[in-house]
């Protein structure tokens, strides 16, 4: 019967501070679960002499009963004051105080879309759009890729299957594609930027994706030549960096152009520099130092003609400036593949 009394004693000392409703479990467990202080008395109460085991029995039903009562008071005080403090809160709570709205933001590339358009237009160009599902003839052909040319290896995209199986759509692996269409629609003289999405089926990688984002500009007028497209360039890139930008052009073959060009900007990530390990540039640079930006060159005669335009008459130059990679450089973000990841709060940050 000590025990008992030891155990009433116990129970009382633990559930007077007790608070909570997870405080209050712990104690019934305690007590009363199956392997609870209780439960211990009544397994071993077959040992108790037979003469004894019936009022220890008897106690032992009067103390879980009284245990499991005061558990039970204890558990409607505890959600009760838990109940108060609710309404308290809410009482608490003005609806009249200024609440500050946490606002979305654009998405990095959109933002640099929307200042290229607003640069460009100052120059004089107009902001076009176009399908990124397109024919073969406007992705390849037109830009004197014919079919089974091995330029085409180049890029690898992904057929759109339809009904009839004639002539697929693709997905464009360029913005190019658009520019037979344009110079059909508007002829010469031409100065036109179209922003849009392209895809290719590569491996990615920290400056690779299947899907990415391309400004294509033109200017077709007579007397064009390389000096105009290079000019452009640098005024496009100073406005966007809010300073002077490094670039440089090097010889690259692109069946649309001739000569062909391949504009890069010195890594704003790294500046080119060695990094504390002696190591020179940065994974977005490939350790040397410049980032292509944008394939470039004057027109070919033959994609001039395609556009019924006059090559006698007129010239002009194409780029495909990476807006992806230019987000890159513009918001210091080393990884292309941020661009299409569902992390928002980093996008937020970047924008």
């Amino acid at each position: 019967m000590n025990k008992l009394h030891e155990i009433k004693d116990e129970f009382v000392l633990k559930i007077q501070p007790v608070a909570s409703s997870e405080e209050l479990d712990v104690i019934r467990v305690e007590f009363l679960g199956k392997k609870g202080k209780v439960q211990e008395l009544l397994n071993a109460l077959g040992a108790v002499p037979k003469e004894e085991r019936r009022e220890m029995g008897q106690a032992l039903n009067e103390l879980k009963n009284a245990i499991s009562s005061e558990i039970e008071e204890k558990g409607k005080r505890i959600k009760e004051a838990e109940l108060n403090a609710k309404i308290a809160m809410t009482t608490l709570y003005d609806a009249s105080l200024p609440y500050e709205a946490k606002s979305g933001s654009l998405h990095p590339i959109t933002k640099i879309i929307n200042e290229l358009e607003d640069i460009f237009a100052s120059m004089g160009f107009s902001i076009e759009d176009y399908s990124e599902a397109v024919s073969d003839f406007e992705c390849f052909t037109s830009l004197n890729i014919p079919e089974h040319h091995p330029a085409r290896d180049m890029q690898d995209t992904f057929y759109l299957e339809n009904e009839s199986g004639q002539n697929p759509k693709l997905l464009k692996t360029h913005t190019s594609a658009a520019q037979n269409a344009l110079m059909k629609k508007y002829g010469a003289p031409l100065r036109a930027i179209f922003p849009g999405r392209c895809f290719r089926n590569e491996a990615t990688d920290a400056t690779h994706e299947n899907t990415f984002f391309q400004m294509e500009g033109m200017m077709i007028d007579e007397g064009v030549s390389i000096s105009n497209l290079i000019y452009f360039m640098k005024t496009m890139l100073s406005k966007v960096f809010e300073r002077d930008v490094e670039v440089r052009l090097r010889p690259g073959y692109f069946p649309f152009v001739e000569p062909g060009f391949e504009l890069d900007i010195k890594c704003l990530i790294c500046g080119g520099q060695e990094s504390e390990s002696g190591a020179k540039g940065c994974p977005s640079c490939k350790h040397s130092g410049w980032l292509e930006l944008c394939p470039c060159g004057m027109i070919h005669p033959n994609v001039l003609k395609q556009g019924d335009i006059d090559t006698e008459k007129y010239s002009g130059f194409a780029f495909g400036l990476g807006l992806t990679r230019l987000a890159m450089m513009k918001f210091a973000v080393k990884d292309i593949r941020v661009f299409n990841g569902g992390k928002i709060e980093e996008l937020k940050i970047k924008a």
